[in-house]
């Protein structure tokens, strides 16, 4: 998934996050970065440099697919979530188009995945990124990578996909700012 030639180089938003600022979770129920999910990732990303973002998650026994091994899925769904937070660097609303994972050695619970991630590309609504997940370490060894091409959406392609409960629950939101981040990274 390398971008084409021709593609533009990402370009991080005048008002996104400075480097080392945590994003915090968009939307408390997301299985990826949400504390609303006790069995969800809680993952933290924080804005890294240009358009990057790094991220850590504990695998924790909820998160096992071979006793006492990271199920792959979940994995993938902690590169997924970090690919999809690079979105929020250049103001950008997109959902995962398509998602490419490499797992290159297993991770045990209990250890810390290490995540960054990178824009590599864009073209029109499209948007390439490639990341890795490391363990023991931030400069460990690569256990897992990805790459993925986001699509460019409007907000209405949650509002009219969307259960209406929860979107009727994000849009009461008096806090502006949490209601908007609620729509700006993939379902």
């Amino acid at each position: 998934m390398t971008p084409p030639p021709g593609a533009a180089i990402p370009a991080r938003h005048p008002d996104a996050p400075a480097p080392g600022e945590t994003l915090g979770a968009h939307y408390e129920q997301c299985f990826g970065c949400g504390a609303g999910q006790p069995y969800g990732l809680q993952l933290e990303a924080r804005a890294g440099e240009g358009v990057t973002v790094s991220a850590e998650f504990t695998v924790k026994e909820a998160h096992q697919g071979a006793p006492g091994l990271a199920h792959g899925g979940v994995l993938t769904t902690a590169l997924d979530e970090t690919l999809g937070s690079l979105n929020w660097l250049m103001h950008v609303i997109a959902v995962t188009g398509r998602l490419e994972t490499d797992f290159v050695r297993p991770v045990p619970v209990g250890t810390t995945l290490h995540l960054d991630a990178r824009a590599t590309g864009r073209e029109g609504r499209k948007i390439y990124c490639s990341g890795t997940g490391r363990i023991g370490g931030p400069d460990g060894e690569v256990a897992v990578r990805a790459d993925a091409v986001f699509i460019e959406v409007k907000v209405e392609h949650f509002i009219n996909n969307g259960r209406e409960e929860e979107i009727k629950a994000a849009m009461a939101d008096p806090d502006q700012v949490r209601r908007a981040r609620a729509f700006e990274v993939n379902p």
